[in-house]
């Protein structure tokens, strides 16, 4: 069974991403399993350019296959904002609840209709050369929610609203959201292309 480095810090990432690839014949081994791992700056102007640049440095520095994503909650009112800053909406050190407080002041008095907003997922896999063989991705379309709801998920996952569902991510339970998200439809794509590489 090959091994494949999870290019991520986030534990939350961590066990949405094993569970949504169990099925596949690989093992996955977050970074953070290691004493030392690299810091790499997301510094891209792309969701599609930081899956890239965080897929190719992790992977030259383990010497392995590695995947990495890079996710962005962009908003219609605001032009797509937070967009590639969706993680540090709020400032470099910010917690979800500082970014979705920032969110919904920027959208105070917004009426729920205008609140479009879709999430977008890039996973971008890298052989051990630092090479990228696979950028797939993954959006879902739904509303921000006038108020925070549900506990479950996170990030801005009690703030975007599934208008099939009813309900925010936080409310869904994550046997749903692990098949409707816009990370589940990008991984989902992904696994299309990623067995002639990884067995």
């Amino acid at each position: 069974m090959k091994e494949i480095i999870l290019a991520t810090g986030n534990k939350h990432k961590v066990e949405e991403i094993t569970d949504i690839l169990k099925d596949l014949p690989i093992k996955i081994k977050p970074m953070t399993d290691f004493e030392k791992y690299p810091e790499v700056v997301e510094d891209g102007q792309t969701l599609e350019d930081n899956a890239k640049k965080k897929a190719a440095e992790v992977a030259k520095y383990f010497n392995s296959w590695a995947v990495a994503d890079d996710t962005g909650l962009e908003v219609n009112y605001l032009k797509g904002a937070p967009g590639v800053y969706s993680s540090r909406y709020a400032g470099e050190h910010c917690t979800y609840n500082d970014n979705n407080q920032k969110l919904l002041k920027a959208l105070n008095g917004v009426p729920l209709e205008n609140r479009q907003a879709q999430f977008r997922c890039v996973i971008a896999l890298s052989n051990p050369q630092g090479e990228i063989k696979i950028i797939a991705e993954g959006k879902i379309k739904g509303y921000i929610a006038l108020e925070l709801s549900g506990a479950e998920g996170f990030g801005y996952d009690p703030l975007f609203y599934v208008p099939k569902y009813e309900k925010t991510f936080a409310k869904l339970g994550e046997e749903i959201k692990n098949k409707i998200s816009h990370r589940a439809l990008a991984l989902e794509n992904f696994k299309k292309s990623a067995l002639e590489f990884l067995i």
